[in-house]
């Protein structure tokens, strides 16, 4: 496939998405730059554990271990990190994990939020259990160490001539989802609007979609449908709604930034040409994140069995798989 132009709509935000789908990991976390304030969205990034009954491919290991550099580089340019909900690929837990989330026991946390203004989906309102007792933890550890700590659920903050506005918490997902409650966010510039909507699986909540046409975004980075839960956790009835919401999207936006679920299922880019065809009509752009930075897809986790085919790993590292079970994990011989 021919590689598109971007034509940016952008020239006073400067976005630089750091880790996605699209660069190997599970994550959205992105750097927002204005004349007057630098912004790190979501900065969580993580693996699934296991996928095709297979833990991660060495190559996803190395892939977070750099990407993990990248988001800590971010992190000490930016005045403000955000927390859109409590899952871990949207932000950084404070215990050592070297299986899913790339942890160092507080100092990987630290590093990130620091002497930062963070500013989180509400910790006590809209969140199911598990978020609710994450985010818990999330304050008595790496929250500990910000500047300051606020909710930010349907709060706007200005800084000179930017405005960062945040959403209502909204479904992740569609209304009736167990997974609980997102924000949403739009920083807008002399007239330029990026808005980030990670988690919304589409949006597949009409009223998601409703607030972010409301936002009249110039470049939106959105989470797609999660196709790859399709038939088993997801209903196709739900898929099929967030499709058609995605398809106003894209009508209605310039440059539609498309990751995160939609992007974990190896067929996702033919189950959605209906609404490429749909952006190209109305003169508009799709690009995963590492196409609008420029770079080409790397996805890892949807070809895991295709790695461990094509790229054994050494008897090290088969070792080292064998020590899975333990309660306590060594990082993996990469």
């Amino acid at each position: 496939m021919e590689k598109e132009t971007i034509v940016n709509p952008l020239n006073k935000i400067k976005v630089t998405p750091l880790a996605s789908e699209s660069f190997g990991v599970r994550s959205m976390c992105t750097l927002v730059e204005t004349p007057d304030v630098v912004v790190l969205f979501d900065a969580g990034i993580s693996l699934c554990p296991y996928r095709f009954s297979l833990p991660p491919h060495p190559i996803e290991f190395k892939t977070i271990s750099n990407l993990r550099r990248k988001i800590a580089d971010a992190a000490d340019k930016a005045q403000i990190v955000t927390i859109s909900h409590y899952h871990f690929d949207h932000h950084t837990p404070s215990y050592e994990d070297w299986i899913v989330n790339w942890t160092e026991a507080n100092e990987t946390a630290k590093q990130i939020y620091q002497d930062k203004m963070v500013l989180v989906k509400n910790p006590k309102e809209k969140i199911n259990a598990s978020q609710r007792q994450r985010a818990w933890m999330f304050q008595k550890t790496g929250g500990k160490y910000s500047k300051s700590l606020e909710a930010a659920d349907g709060k706007t903050f200005s800084y000179g001539e930017t405005v960062l506005r945040f959403s209502e918490a909204v479904a992740h997902g569609s209304e009736d989802s167990m997974l609980g409650w997102v924000i949403m966010a739009t920083v807008e510039c002399f007239g330029e609007r990026f808005m980030f909507a990670p988690d919304v699986q589409g949006p597949m909540s009409s009223h998601t979609l409703d607030l972010i046409l409301q936002q009249s975004p110039t470049t939106i980075m959105l989470g797609g449908p999660p196709f790859y839960l399709g038939g088993f956790r997801v209903e196709s009835a739900q898929l099929e709604q967030g499709l058609k919401n995605l398809s106003r999207i894209v009508e209605a936006v310039p440059t539609v930034i498309l990751e995160h679920h939609a992007l974990r299922d190896e067929m996702w880019r033919q189950k959605i040409n209906s609404i490429y065809d749909q952006a190209s009509k109305a003169g508009h752009s799709i690009f995963t994140a590492a196409e609008y930075t420029g770079e080409e897809n790397l996805f890892l986790e949807s070809k895991r069995k295709q790695l461990f085919r094509d790229s054994p790993p050494s008897m090290e590292f088969k070792l080292w798989m064998k020590t899975l079970n333990n309660k306590k994990i060594d990082k993996p011989p990469i």
